[in-house]
C-alpha cells in the first residue's frame, strides 16, 4: 500500500514538467536605435528601451515600439514548443493532467529568442 501511495503522489508531483523546471514567463529584452523609445505589449506601455520585461509564455499579441519623429515598428514574439514538457509523458496516468497545466500556462511553448534589437526608421 505504502509503494502505491508513493508511486501516485511521485507521477503527481512530476505533472506539469515545463511550467515546474522552465516556469511560466521568460524575460525578454527589448533595444532599440533611439534611446528611451516606448515598448507597448497590446497597446499597454511597459517601459522605454533598453527594457528588460518578463513575458508570460502565453502572450500572443503585438508588440509595439515607437518614438517621436520615428515610424512605429510592430512584431510578434516568436515561440516553439518546449521540450521539456515531453517529461509529462514520464508521469504515465498523470500525463493529462500535466499537458492540461502546460499548455494552459503556456509552458509547453518557448521564447525563440530572449532579445530584440528593433531598427526605428525616422518619418519622411
Amino acid at each position: 500500500m505504502k509503494k502505491i501511495f508513493l508511486i501516485l503522489s511521485v507521477g503527481f508531483l512530476m505533472t506539469s514538467c515545463a511550467t515546474i523546471f522552465t516556469g511560466s514567463s521568460e524575460m525578454i529584452t527589448i533595444n532599440s536605435n533611439v534611446d528611451d523609445a516606448t515598448v507597448k505589449f497590446d497597446g499597454m506601455k511597459m517601459g522605454k528601451t533598453p527594457l528588460n520585461y518578463k513575458v508570460k509564455k502565453s502572450f500572443k499579441g503585438i508588440v509595439t515600439v515607437e518614438a517621436e519623429g520615428y515610424e512605429e515598428e510592430r512584431f510578434q514574439l516568436q515561440k516553439s514548443f518546449n521540450a521539456i514538457s515531453l517529461l509529462n509523458l514520464l508521469t504515465g496516468p498523470f500525463f493529462l493532467a500535466g499537458a492540461i497545466i502546460d499548455l494552459a500556462t503556456g509552458s509547453i511553448n518557448k521564447f525563440d529568442v530572449k532579445g530584440v534589437d528593433v531598427e526605428l526608421k525616422e518619418e519622411k
